[in-house]
């Protein structure tokens, strides 16, 4: 991959990873706060659900970057992944990011989008790591502001 394709898939899939948590952080508004609570589980659950979904997003970029192939199903398509591909592939590449994977998992998809806790803290953290996931892609700029292969 050129680098000009590599900064092409940074920036296609940082803006719809942010994308994704843009519209994530518009749903949770929605849930209410009341202290240390959520007050609405449906909104939770949908904006960690949008939340993950951008996480992923961003994960599927960055391992194609690192020459990580998608699986293809019988027919040839590219095939759904489980958390098993993304676990083992990146636990290969960057132990730092599975750990922040696992705590995403667990903190948004688990306990935000199946079991729409309303406990603020598990989900704000679980924002927090998303974001912090989904920086790793963000395409690299020169003061100018134009986009300019990132320094190692």
């Amino acid at each position: 991959m050129t680098i000009e394709e590599q900064q092409y898939v940074k920036e296609k899939g940082y803006g719809q990873a942010m994308r994704y948590i843009a519209n994530a952080k518009e749903a949770l508004k929605k849930a209410g706060r009341d202290g240390r609570y959520f007050k609405d589980s449906k909104y939770v659950s949908s904006a960690s659900g949008v939340a993950y979904k951008g996480v992923l997003v961003a994960l599927d970029h960055w391992l194609s970057l690192k020459g990580v192939e998608v699986p293809k199903s019988a027919s040839g398509k590219k095939s759904r992944k489980s958390i098993e591909f993304y676990r083992d592939n990146i636990a290969r590449l960057d132990k730092k990011l599975l750990k922040d994977l696992n705590g995403v998992y667990d903190a948004l998809h688990l306990y935000g989008y199946y079991d729409g806790t309303l406990i603020i803290g598990i989900v704000d953290e679980g924002f927090k790591i998303a974001n912090e996931i989904i920086e790793r892609i963000k395409p690299a700029q020169s003061a100018a502001g134009t986009l300019t292969r990132r320094q190692k």
